[in-house]
């Protein structure tokens, strides 16, 4: 077996995500733009009780493995929304997939969102919260979007102590990701920063205990992909940290107000 095949054969993990071990890992990595989105959201959902027919926006879907996922899982209606990808890309990945009359792709800008108030059942966003979610006034922003009852999940690069606390990026962190560290926050820090609004009830904010382990099989089986120094600066990051201070944040809360 080539490194590579070995590195694939490692993104297949059953007994933790056993819905996303049904999914092509070659497939998965074609579509790359951040780490094991599959597992995030598998892991995510656990604590969003997502259900058939509700509307999902996929906020910063990239090129849409996360907008199949909820389709195709959950039986919903999802709106794949990304300013990177063209819509017209990610239709082909939705129609290649098999759920192109459940999936509409949308070329958005986070804080200019091309929707009406209150039109969404969910949203979750995989690995893009942490480049525009930060601010005070985002979530305000973002659950105008929602249903009262609504959904909102997040998955996001999370520190398990917070850089200010630590005085200074870590030189193993700063020597991949420089100063973009400032907004891995600890999960404590997120459910703080949500509750205070009181337009949410924070039902779910906690860090996964494998998360450094899980991004590490992603960056390594990319790297055996296509030896990019990309994925080189990353496996030597996480490979150096070890889960003492990187993992994701999940995050998980429902909007005020009645159903």
């Amino acid at each position: 077996m080539t490194a590579a095949e070995e590195a694939l054969t490692l993104l297949r993990q059953p007994d933790r995500y056993p819905r996303s071990a049904a999914y092509d890992p070659e497939w998965l990595l074609s579509l790359d733009m951040g780490p094991n989105p599959l597992w995030l959201l598998e892991d995510l959902c656990r604590d969003l009780d997502l259900r058939p027919g509700m509307r999902i926006l996929d906020l910063g879907s990239g090129m849409g493995a996360t907008s199949v996922f909820l389709a195709r899982e959950f039986g919903a209606e999802v709106v794949a929304a990304d300013l990177w990808v063209a819509p017209e890309t990610a239709a082909r990945v939705f129609a290649e997939a098999g759920v192109a009359d459940r999936v509409r792709a949308v070329r958005a800008e986070a804080h200019t969102l091309p929707f009406d108030a209150e039109s969404f059942d969910a949203i979750v966003c995989i690995d893009a919260f942490e480049y525009f979610g930060t601010a005070d006034n985002y979530l305000p922003y973002l659950v105008g979007f929602l249903r009262p009852g609504g959904r909102l999940g997040v998955a996001t690069p999370a520190m398990r102590r917070e850089v200010r606390d630590l005085g200074a990026v870590p030189p193993h962190i700063k020597a991949c990701v420089g100063w973009e560290a400032i907004a891995w926050h600890t999960a404590e820090w997120w459910r703080f920063q949500w509750e205070i609004t009181e337009l949410v009830t924070v039902t779910a904010a906690r860090l996964q205990e494998h998360g450094c382990d899980d991004w590490l099989r992603w960056a390594r089986a990319g790297l055996a992909r296509t030896g990019s120094t990309t994925n080189e600066s990353v496996v030597a990051m996480l490979a150096a940290d070890r889960g003492e201070l990187l993992t994701f944040a999940l995050l998980a809360a429902v909007k005020a107000g009645p159903r």
